[in-house]
């Protein structure tokens, strides 16, 4: 199957009360942990590459490696998103090499110009048969190149929705109800809690419409826990329960996004590897089970979080 484009995927998911998982792809081992999971609970899946991946691994590299994932899995629909993509000049390469998905984010900028930067991206997109994720409100955090302090963070606001989709013509809107990027989301001691008052209140002035989550990893305590007792500092690293995850998806939302929690699973692992046997230095012996446990955390984050095993 040939990649694909999240529209019918995002119809199917926002009708049976589920997401699709969206998993941020740097390296070969990560790709194919991704893809070993849908394949095995059937799942759809989107394998979406952010500035900072394209900058590391080149933009032909991961092109190739999603392809080559469409081949080993020919009856699981893959979309290729780009990430977080700052501005117009990289949506246009990732759309004319090769994705089917892109994301515009804008959301640092007032909503006139929002508007204005999304509504040309999505017009160069759809001429080419590309779909488009624009962001409204914005979340604090850190991922990659993406910065916001918590002071500059801000809720979406429900009232600007209508206009801003009906302007630009996006195809899915990435809103902020109380996620972050990166792994130290909340404060330690504090009760982590979703405004899902602000998505019901946008679900109802966009029925129908895909809502994404941005900042969705849930920081398991186990890989914390792992990287710290082999050499690792993380003090208070904590993410989104995943409960709240599961309940955003029975409602509008149907796209989460996680890259944290892969990379603690990746970097835990071989943590423990490197402490267990000092002596190995072959690359293929810490990668493999670092592959593992990617596949692990992904078959998870499916069945149990996102509810969309058996949605191929």
């Amino acid at each position: 199957m040939p990649l694909v484009t999240t529209t019918e995927m995002f119809k199917k998911a926002y009708e049976g009360g589920y997401a699709v998982g969206a998993f941020n792809v740097n390296n070969m081992e990560i790709v194919q942990g991704i893809t070993e999971a849908a394949k095995e609970t059937h799942a759809p899946l989107i394998l979406q590459v952010s500035k900072g991946a394209r900058a590391y691994a080149n933009h032909t590299y991961l092109v190739k490696l999603v392809e080559a994932a469409t081949i080993e899995c020919p009856d699981i629909p893959i979309v290729l998103h780009l990430d977080h993509g700052p501005d117009f000049e990289t949506c246009k390469s990732c759309i004319d090499g090769g994705f089917t998905s892109v994301m515009i984010d804008a959301s640092s900028k007032p909503l006139e110009e929002n508007i204005e930067i999304t509504k040309k991206v999505v017009e160069y997109a759809h001429d080419h048969g590309v779909v488009v994720e624009a962001e409204l409100g914005t979340l604090a955090g850190i991922e990659d190149e993406v910065q916001v302090s918590a002071e500059d963070s801000a809720y979406t606001r429900p009232e600007e929705v209508e206009e801003f989709v009906t302007k630009t013509g996006c195809d899915s809107l990435a809103i902020a109800i109380g996620t972050s990027h990166g792994a130290y989301k909340f404060k330690p001691g504090t009760k982590p809690q979703l405004r899902f008052d602000v998505l019901e209140e946008v679900s109802k002035r966009l029925p129908g419409f895909p809502i994404v989550l941005h900042g969705a990893s849930s920081v398991p305590q186990e890989f914390v826990t792992m990287i710290n007792e082999n050499g690792g500092n993380m003090p208070g690293a904590i993410g989104v329960p995943e409960d709240q995850l599961r309940q955003a998806a029975r409602m509008a939302v149907c796209k989460i996004n996680i890259d944290s929690d892969l990379r603690l699973a990746m970097t835990g692992s071989i943590r423990k590897y490197f402490a267990e046997h000092p002596a190995d230095f072959d690359p293929r012996q810490y990668l493999a089970p670092a592959r593992d446990a990617i596949k692990a955390m992904v078959k998870h984050k499916i069945v149990d979080v996102l509810g969309c095993d058996g949605k191929a």
